[in-house]
C-alpha cells in the first residue's frame, strides 16, 4: 500500500532524543484532547456543538496515531490514513453544519441540512480514491507514480474543500457573529491551508518533504489554540442567518492595502526564518516553517482587530484621498443609526454624532419650553448634574454656530473670542467638542463628545461634516420633540373634552332642577307634581352619581347592559313631558333589543327631543317613532318648528362648541350623540327646511333585526 509516509525522504533520525515527530504531533494530541474537553463542556450551548466535538476527538485520535508511529520502526500507514480521513471528514461536516445555520431560511444548497447527501457521495468518491491509491493499486495495475498522484490528489482535494467551506462561513458571518468565530476561521484556515501547501508540494515533487510532514503537528497546536478561543465565547443563542455586503468604494483600498502590507510582513518573516534555519542546524527546517506559521497568525489576529482596522482607515484616508470620508458610506450608516429601532431618538443622535467623530461617549442637551436645556441623552458618560446650567453657551452656539474642540479651546481661548464655558461643561472628564444642532437659525440641542482614540486633530473636513451632521440630528431632534408636544396636547384635548362632556350632562341636569323649580310655586299642592317632583330629583341623583363613578374610574364608558328599545324612549318621552309641546309616542311591543350603554342611549334620546322642544312652539307638535329597516332600528324625531337650511346642517350642527342658543348651550350636544351613535355601528340623518321643521333619523343596529 502506498502512502504518504512512504514518500518520505530517508535518513530521518528516528532515536527518542532527535525525533522532532513525536514532540510535534506529541503537543498536537495533547492540544487537541483539551479542545475535545472545552467542546463536550460547551456543546450545548452552540448549534453544532456535537460535530465540534466529533471533529477536535477525531484529531484527537489522528494525532495519537502519528505520535505512536513515530516511535515504530514501521509507521501505521493504514491507521493513520484511516484516521487523518476520520479527521477531515469531522471538520468539513463541522463546517458543513456552519454554513447550513448561516444560510437557514434560504435557498441555498447548503442551507439546512440539503448537503448531507453531497457529504456522504463526496466522501464516498475520496475514499474509494485514497483506496485505489492504496490497497488496490497493484490489483487496479496501477503504477507508483499513478498511485502517489492519486493520493495527494486526494488529501489536496479534502483541503481545497475545507477552505471553500471555511470561505463560505466566514462571508456569510455578520459583525456580531465573528466576535465569536473569528478565532475558529482562523484556526482552520491554518490547518487547511498548511495540508494544502504540504500536499500540493508532495504532488509537484511526488514525496512528501520530511520537514513539512514532522512541522505540521506544531503547526495545528496553534490552529487549536485559537479554535479553544472561539469555542470559549460561544454564545448561548443559536446564531441567526446573515447577510454580508460588498462596497466597492475607498474599501477596496483598504483591502488592497491589506494584502500588500501582509506580503511585506510574509517576506520580513520568511528573510528571519531563513537565517533561522541557517544557524539553526538539525531543527532549522522545522522552526523555519513553526516560525512562519506562528507570524501568519499573529497577522491573522491583528488584522481581526477592530482597532487596527479603523487607524488603517484614517491614516489611508489622509495620505490616500482628496477628501478624507466616503461620503456615501458615511451617510448610509449616519442616517442607519438615526433611523434604528430604539425608540430613544436622543440617544440614537448621541450614537449616530459620537461614530462620525470617532468618540466612544457622547451627552445631549435638547431645547424645551422657553429656551431651557435640558439633559435629554447619555451615552456612556457620567451624568454632568444640573445645577450650575449651560450658562450662556447655548446663546453663543446659536450665533456663531461653531463646534468647539475643548482641547483647542484650553490652548488657545482667544480663538473662540475667549468664550467662558460652563463649570458643567469643563468639569465632565476627557471632554472634547461641542457640536450645535441648528434647526434654521435655531439651536435645538447641543451636543459633547468625549476625547477619540483615534482622531486626534479635526480638519475642515471634519468640522464641515460634524456641522452638516448636527443640522440633520437637529431636524430629527426637532420632529421628535414636536410628536412629544402633539402627544401630550392630545392628552390634554381628551381631558378638556371629557370635561365639556361633563359639563353638557350637568347642563340637562340643571335645566329640569330649574323647570320643576319654577313650576313649584303653582303645582305645590299638587300631589302628582310632587310624585314627578320626587321622580326627578332622584333621576337627577342617580345621573349625578353615576357621573361621579365615572369620573373617577372611567368603567362607566364601557359599561353595557341588554334593553328593549321601546322601553327606553317611553322613559325618555315620559320625562320630556314636562315641557311644551310635549312629545308624543305610541310604544312598540315588536321586541326591538340592544345591547349598550343604557344611560348614554337614553341622554342621547333626550337631547335630541329637548332640541326639538326648543325649536318648536308651544302649539307646535313633536313626535317620537320607532321602525325596523334593513336590520336596523330607526328611531324618527320630528317637529314643525323653525327647521334649519341645508349649510347649517353640513357646517354647524355636528360641530363641536358651536351653539345657537348663546351662554345657555354648550354646543356638544348634537356632536355626543352622533359620535356614540355611530360608536354603536349607526348613525343620525337629519332632513329640514326653514320653516317647515326637521326630522332626525337616528339609526341603530338591532340584536333581533340584524339577525
Amino acid at each position: 500500500m502506498v502512502h504518504a509516509l512512504d514518500t518520505l525522504a530517508p535518513g530521518a533520525d528516528t532515536s527518542i532524543l532527535t525525533n522532532i515527530g513525536l514532540y510535534s504531533y506529541g503537543a498536537a494530541l495533547l492540544a487537541y484532547i483539551a479542545l475535545t474537553g472545552i467542546a463536550l463542556f460547551n456543546r450545548r450551548y452552540h448549534p453544532a456543538g456535537n460535530a465540534l466535538l466529533c471533529a477536535a476527538a477525531l484529531t484527537a485520535l489522528w494525532a495519537g496515531a502519528v505520535t505512536a508511529s513515530t516511535l515504530l520502526a514501521e509507521p501505521l500507514v493504514a491507521l493513520m490514513q484511516l484516521t487523518e480521513l476520520g479527521r477531515n471528514a469531522g471538520w468539513t461536516y463541522a463546517l458543513l453544519r456552519l454554513v447550513g445555520l448561516r444560510l437557514q431560511g434560504t435557498r441555498h444548497i447548503l442551507a439546512g441540512s440539503r448537503w448531507v447527501p453531497l457529504f456522504l457521495v463526496g466522501f464516498a468518491l475520496l475514499t474509494a480514491l485514497l483506496l485505489a491509491a492504496g490497497p488496490f493499486a497493484y490489483a487496479l495495475g496501477l503504477s507508483l507514480g499513478t498511485s502517489l498522484n492519486l493520493t495527494f490528489s486526494a488529501w489536496l482535494a479534502m483541503s481545497v474543500l475545507g477552505l471553500l467551506l471555511l470561505e463560505q462561513f466566514f462571508r456569510n458571518s455578520n459583525e456580531n457573529e465573528l466576535w465569536s468565530s473569528k478565532h475558529l476561521c482562523v484556526g482552520l484556515g491554518i490547518l487547511f491551508a498548511y495540508d494544502f501547501f504540504m500536499y500540493a508540494e508532495a504532488l509537484l515533487f511526488r514525496q512528501l518533504d520530511a520537514n513539512l510532514w514532522q512541522a505540521r503537528g506544531v503547526v495545528i497546536t496553534m490552529g487549536a489554540i485559537l479554535m479553544a478561543v472561539s469555542l470559549s465565547r460561544t454564545e448561548r443563542e443559536e446564531p441567526q442567518p446573515a447577510t454580508r455586503s460588498l462596497y466597492l468604494s475607498r474599501h477596496v483600498a483598504f483591502h488592497s492595502l491589506t494584502l500588500m502590507a501582509s506580503g511585506i510582513y510574509l517576506i520580513c518573516m520568511a528573510l528571519a526564518a531563513y537565517f533561522i534555519r541557517y544557524l539553526g542546524g538539525s531543527w532549522g527546517g522545522v522552526l523555519q516553517i513553526a516560525f512562519l506559521c506562528a507570524a501568519g497568525l499573529v497577522l491573522a489576529v491583528l488584522l481581526f482587530s477592530g482597532q487596527i482596522r479603523a487607524r488603517t482607515r484614517v491614516w489611508l484616508s489622509k495620505n490616500f484621498f482628496s477628501y478624507k470620508y466616503d461620503y456615501r458610506m458615511e451617510w448610509l450608516q449616519f442616517t442607519q443609526t438615526l433611523a434604528s429601532g430604539d425608540a430613544d431618538v436622543p440617544l440614537n443622535i448621541t450614537c449616530a454624532i459620537a461614530d462620525l467623530a470617532k468618540s466612544p461617549a457622547g451627552l445631549l442637551w435638547a431645547r424645551s419650553e422657553g429656551n431651557h436645556y435640558s439633559l435629554a441623552a447619555r451615552w456612556e458618560m457620567p451624568d454632568p448634574g444640573e445645577n450650575a446650567g449651560l450658562g450662556t453657551l447655548p446663546q453663543w452656539l446659536a450665533q456663531h454656530q461653531w463646534i468647539i474642540d475643548l482641547r483647542e479651546w484650553r490652548q488657545s481661548p482667544d480663538l473662540y473670542r475667549n468664550l467662558e464655558l460652563p463649570k458643567l461643561i469643563t468639569r465632565v472628564p476627557r471632554s472634547w467638542l461641542i457640536i450645535p444642532l441648528l434647526f434654521g437659525e435655531r439651536l435645538e440641542g447641543i451636543v459633547l463628545l468625549r476625547e477619540s482614540e483615534l482622531l486626534r486633530e479635526l480638519n475642515w473636513e471634519d468640522r464641515d461634516l460634524l456641522k452638516v451632521a448636527g443640522r440633520q440630528a437637529a431636524t430629527h431632534l426637532a420632529q421628535y420633540q414636536s410628536d412629544q408636544a402633539l402627544v401630550e396636547s392630545r392628552q390634554f384635548e381628551a381631558f378638556n373634552r371629557l370635561s365639556a362632556y361633563v359639563i353638557h350632562d350637568l347642563k340637562n341636569i340643571l335645566a329640569q332642577l330649574s323647570l320643576m323649580v319654577a313650576n313649584a310655586e303653582k303645582h305645590k299642592h299638587n300631589p302628582e307634581f310632587i310624585e314627578d317632583m320626587v321622580g326627578t330629583v332622584s333621576n337627577s341623583v342617580t345621573r349625578m352619581t353615576k357621573l361621579m363613578a365615572q369620573l373617577r374610574s372611567g368603567a362607566g364608558q364601557a359599561e353595557q347592559q341588554e334593553f328593549d328599545l321601546s322601553e327606553l324612549l317611553g322613559e325618555v318621552v315620559a320625562e320630556c313631558k314636562v315641557r311644551d309641546p310635549a312629545p308624543s309616542y305610541t310604544p312598540q311591543h315588536d321586541g326591538y333589543r340592544l345591547l349598550c350603554n343604557r344611560e348614554r342611549l337614553h341622554a342621547v334620546f333626550g337631547h335630541l327631543i329637548h332640541n326639538a322642544q326648543d325649536a318648536t312652539g308651544k302649539e307646535g307638535k313633536v313626535s317620537v317613532s320607532l321602525r325596523r329597516h334593513n336590520g336596523c332600528a330607526v328611531v324618527d324625531i320630528e317637529d314643525d318648528g323653525e327647521g334649519m337650511d341645508e349649510q347649517f346642517i353640513q357646517n354647524r350642527l355636528f360641530k363641536p362648541f358651536d351653539s345657537t342658543k348663546g351662554l345657555t348651550g354648550m354646543g356638544i350636544g348634537a356632536f355626543e350623540s352622533r359620535d356614540f351613535i355611530r360608536s354603536l355601528g349607526g348613525d343620525i340623518s337629519v332632513r329640514s327646511a326653514p320653516g317647515q321643521g326637521s326630522l332626525f333619523s337616528v339609526r341603530i343596529p338591532d340584536m333581533n333585526g340584524a339577525v
